[in-house]
């Protein structure tokens, strides 16, 4: 079993800034693609980025240019550097990675999620 720790959430004002932290922890052998998805008040949940152990990354249309994914490969940690917030970023964000258990298995993991708010 895979523990994602995630930290950084809050309310900004719209044009601020936040930065999203996750750290695995548990029975790990190698972690394939980490990222962040988001979910709104009524809406499914979706992509917003994601980074390989390679560090190529993917981005939703609507976060481009404004949020920056990283990883921390040594501490298993993911980042989301999130600039130019808009009310339309509001959401929870959860943090996934899919990863190789101990066990030699593939697998994935979630956050508990992180609540984001930008009031208009």
């Amino acid at each position: 079993q895979v523990q994602l720790e995630e930290s950084g959430g809050g309310l900004v004002q719209a044009g601020g800034s936040l930065r999203l932290s996750c750290a695995a922890s548990g029975s790990i052998f190698s972690i394939n693609t980490m990222g962040w998805y988001r979910q709104a008040p009524g809406k499914q949940r979706e992509l917003v980025a994601t980074v390989t152990s390679g560090g190529n990354t993917n981005y939703a249309d609507s976060v481009k240019g404004r949020f920056t994914v990283s990883r921390d490969n040594a501490k298993n940690t993911v980042y989301l550097q999130m600039n130019s917030l808009k009310p339309e970023d509001t959401a929870v964000y959860y943090c996934n990675a899919n990863y190789i258990n101990l066990g030699r298995a593939l697998a994935a993991s979630w956050g508990q999620g992180t609540q984001v708010t930008v009031p208009s």
